[in-house]
């Protein structure tokens, strides 16, 4: 199925469920929605009443409702509603009709607010159109688009793509979309970088094809439509090379950003007496999101710990009968500004179980994980503890996990922009484990940490409460599907 088929259909939802909204709207209005009306609404088409009735409707059929719909069909285009989904997900696009419908509706609501009787609309009417025209048009392009992901997950409508890059990172972006088929790319080939060893092996199945100076080739012998940048620096002359090695081929370009990058994404530029001058960003929420978000923290801290205390009790006796030592585990952990902060959880180890190795960053199978540890850990419950730690202001619901000190003294050497991490409060639920499972068995600690560390920083550069809310689904459907989170 072609992107324009796709639109095609968008646009079919939203016809059908906008009329059937209106329709709706003005049968409540000018009818009413008892069983009353209706019984009297039926003797009017059984009797003398029929002319009348009939040029009502047809007055809405030809006049009002193609002038509706107009009116919210340019709404929609001019706020990017049929732009192509590939990249987009439905909870994105469903907060998407959100915010274009409820700024319609209140429209609507004023410009009628104050004219002749026969065109005014209740608060009550209002409500019941915005609700009823929000779950028809979310619910069509709801169903289409999981028709949609599942025709791309079967291999049907997918865009051919080309990697620069063969390094760790192409791979790690091969991989990644393969596990997002929603997307919509189907990888043909890798394309080697300048100053990459020359290679002719497949990267998990996928060959290489050739040098950049061979792209424009491969475009027009695979017919590929994207090419996605994957280097582990983004030079202004490698990315210039590239592109310029792709001719006047039609193609769509995608840079998989560094460290550097996303750090650049922080800046706001400002002019001092006509002088450009960019600076990080000191404000990274608007101060009404941040208050809801405290506001959720509290809440949630306070339902889990004590709407649900008979459980914990439950779980403390259990841990207390299977291995000796407390409930509760607490450790050090650095927080937002770098600051120190203890940490609560269930206990799921031995005793002293660092006793003889020092510090050991968490593993998939941990030998010095108790019976009753891996049954918490295998239903997250071993974090709940952290709803203190809510409440004390030390970590928030969603962010980046809190590091132990020792680590992070570690990572600030080895890894560029780590302390940029603790500009937010450490968080429960991460973009990095809601994104991506990470091999915790890897001797190489530095990789696995630089890797959350590009997903942090693009949770610090893109923080709102909806990304927030998408992490809690994201982390929700991790749990329930058996992936870890940790």
């Amino acid at each position: 199925m072609s992107q324009t088929w796709v639109t095609l259909l968008i646009v079919v939802s939203d016809f059908v469920g906008i009329n059937a909204a209106t329709l709706a709207l003005l049968w409540i209005k000018h009818v009413g929605g008892t069983l009353e009306s209706v019984r009297r609404s039926w003797e009017v088409l059984s009797g003398d009443g029929v002319p009348t009735f009939l040029y009502t409707l047809s007055f809405y059929v030809t006049d009002a409702l193609p002038m509706i719909y107009a009116c919210w069909l340019v709404l929609f285009i001019f706020n990017g509603l049929y732009r192509p989904f590939y990249s987009g997900s439905r909870f994105d696009e469903v907060i998407a009709v959100f915010r274009v419908v409820t700024i319609g509706v209140l429209l609507l609501f004023i410009a009628t607010f104050d004219v002749e009787e026969g065109m005014t609309f209740t608060r009550a009417l209002v409500g019941t159109y915005w609700i009823t025209l929000l779950a028809f048009v979310s619910g069509g392009r709801v169903v289409v688009r999981s028709v949609q992901v599942k025709l791309l997950s079967a291999g049907i409508g997918r865009r051919k793509a080309l990697i620069v890059g063969t390094d760790d990172r192409g791979v790690r972006l091969l991989d990644d979309l393969r596990s997002s088929p929603a997307r919509g790319y189907e990888v043909v080939g890798f394309v080697q970088a300048r100053g990459e060893p020359i290679s002719t092996i497949d990267f998990a199945g996928v060959p290489v094809l050739g040098t950049v100076e061979q792209l424009a080739k491969m475009i027009a012998d695979r017919d590929v439509e994207s090419v996605l940048i994957a280097l582990r620096s983004n030079s202004h002359e490698e990315i210039l090379e590239i592109v310029n090695a792709a001719g006047s081929r039609s193609v769509s370009f995608g840079i998989t950003p560094d460290l550097y990058d996303i750090v650049a994404g922080h800046v706001r530029t400002n002019q001092i007496y006509g002088v450009p001058l960019m600076e990080l960003r000191p404000q990274l929420r608007a101060p009404w999101e941040s208050a809801v978000k405290r506001l959720i923290d509290v809440a949630v801290g306070l339902v889990v710990m004590v709407g649900l205390s008979p459980l914990w009790v439950l779980v403390a006796v259990a841990i207390k009968l299977d291995s000796r030592g407390s409930v509760l585990f607490r450790q050090e952990r650095v927080g937002r500004q770098g600051r120190s902060f203890t940490i609560y959880k269930f206990r799921s180890m031995v005793v002293e179980a660092e006793q003889s190795t020092g510090p050991v960053f968490a593993q998939q199978v941990d030998p010095r994980v108790t019976r009753m540890g891996r049954l918490l850990r295998a239903m997250h419950l071993d974090e709940i503890p952290q709803c203190i730690n809510f409440l004390r202001g030390d970590m928030s619901l969603v962010g980046p996990r809190p590091e132990r000190p020792y680590f992070v003294e570690r990572f600030c050497r080895e890894i560029p922009f780590y302390m940029r991490r603790f500009n937010v409060k450490p968080g429960l639920l991460g973009w990095a484990q809601s994104k991506h499972e990470f091999d915790m068995d890897s001797s190489d600690l530095s990789k696995i940490a630089a890797e959350r560390l590009e997903y942090d920083l693009y949770y610090i550069e893109n923080a709102s409460l909806i990304l927030d809310f998408k992490i809690m689904l994201r982390t929700i459907w991790f749990v329930l599907s058996g992936k870890s989170t940790r």
